[in-house]
């Protein structure tokens, strides 16, 4: 099942200033201010850190004020929360972002919770692997603007970090030895690290799975078709975290993976309205048309609207296009049958499904819910307890 991101999937064009980043943060010091402990829910095993980020307590309450902080965007007026607010798993409930200069993005906002583990980052873009590279894009990205950083205000945004106390006393904690520690290198890896603290498992699942309750009839019959070949979802969701890109330290090189879901079908000729056309926009082969990635369903019940574009509404409505084995638009410039689309994955065939089968598998999409994670205060916003 596809369904949102935040949004930050097309190619960014960056500025210049912004690349010439990414060079210094080869050689910039990467050394731990203070040890870091993972505390893993079972079966989750330690996260991929990149060896020039290692996890520290001080980078992650730095990353946590950075990820809350509205002076972070070019006009002040927009920090990372306002498009990934803890109480919907960190999404915004749109169906596409809106930048802080108000532009709309072509997608929705992805769930941050246990981004960590996510092989690569963003609806479709096979390139960006890691959470450092993928900032750059709401930071710097000009089509479509998110934060609105360019070379014209980037020194103002940082005065305006470098004249609060309280990141002058702790950014050279974080990154002891650097020489310069409040830098866009250092605020992105900051921020990097507080994202990779987002781990979490208690939905109602998991806290059946440790005999902490007993689910629901409809609950247990719907995960029984999530899990069989009747609603085949555990194709592209079988894994820890819901989706068929997991990944962690250790685990063996694999192919990211990318679907065509049948959404849509233009004129019966395949393609995708522009420019959400999934990897076909990096690959140029028509086959990969359409192909997006499977997002995570942890705490699915919250993050509507569904899909990399928000054109569906409710969970039910997204089970009842995988029992149609696509969508049909009967008119109209989207018109098409997605049923009938040539590069459509084989895992979504149009399902032999009852209404208590779609009300049974909405029931056990719903148990994914994770309210623990959407209340921690240790991925809250501090500014609404502390003031600025």
């Amino acid at each position: 099942m596809t369904r949102r991101r935040r949004g930050r999937a097309a190619v960014p064009v960056l500025a210049s200033a912004a690349l010439a980043l990414v060079a210094w943060a080869v050689v910039a010091d990467a050394r731990p201010s203070a040890p870091w402990t993972w505390k893993l829910p079972k079966g989750f095993p330690t996260p991929k850190v990149p060896a020039t980020n290692p996890m520290s307590k001080e980078k992650v309450e730095l990353g946590r004020r950075l990820f809350h902080d509205t002076r972070l965007s070019g006009n002040g007026t927009q920090s990372c929360a306002s498009c990934h607010r803890q109480e919907l798993a960190f999404t915004d409930g749109r169906g596409q972002a809106v930048g802080s200069t108000g532009e709309t993005h072509p997608r929705g906002a992805q769930s941050l919770v246990n981004v960590a583990y996510q092989q690569t980052l963003t609806w479709a873009n096979p390139a960006l692997t890691s959470l450092e590279r993928q900032m750059e894009v709401p930071l710097f990205g000009r089509h479509p603007v998110e934060m609105g950083i360019t070379d014209r205000n980037r020194g103002a945004v940082l005065k305006r970090l470098r004249r609060d106390p309280w990141y002058r006393a702790r950014f050279p904690k974080a990154f002891p030895g650097s020489k310069q520690p409040l830098s866009y290198t250092t605020v992105i890896r900051s921020i990097a690290a507080f994202q990779r603290s987002i781990v979490s498992a208690n939905s109602r699942l998991d806290r059946a799975r440790r005999g902490e309750l007993v689910m629901t009839g409809p609950e247990r019959r719907g995960l029984a078709l999530f899990n069989g070949e009747r609603a085949e979802c555990h194709h592209c969701h079988g894994s820890f975290i819901f989706n068929d890109q997991a990944t962690y330290a250790g685990a063996p090189p694999a192919r990211p993976l990318f679907h065509n879901n049948g959404l849509y079908n233009l004129g019966g000729t395949g393609a995708y309205p522009e420019p959400n056309t999934g990897i076909f926009e990096f690959t140029g082969r028509r086959t990969d048309m359409g192909r997006f990635k499977a997002p995570s369903l942890r705490n699915v019940g919250l993050t509507a609207p569904y899909m990399h574009d928000g054109s569906i509404t409710t969970l039910r409505e997204v089970v009842e296009h995988y029992r149609a084995g696509g969508r049909t638009i009967v008119d109209g410039p989207l018109a098409g049958d997605g049923r009938a689309n040539p590069n459509k994955s084989p895992n979504v065939p149009g399902l032999a499904l009852s209404d208590q089968d779609v009300t049974d598998l909405v029931a056990f999409l719903e148990s994914l819910t994770d309210r623990s994670v959407t209340t921690n205060p240790r991925f809250s916003d501090p500014f609404r307890t502390r003031g600025r």
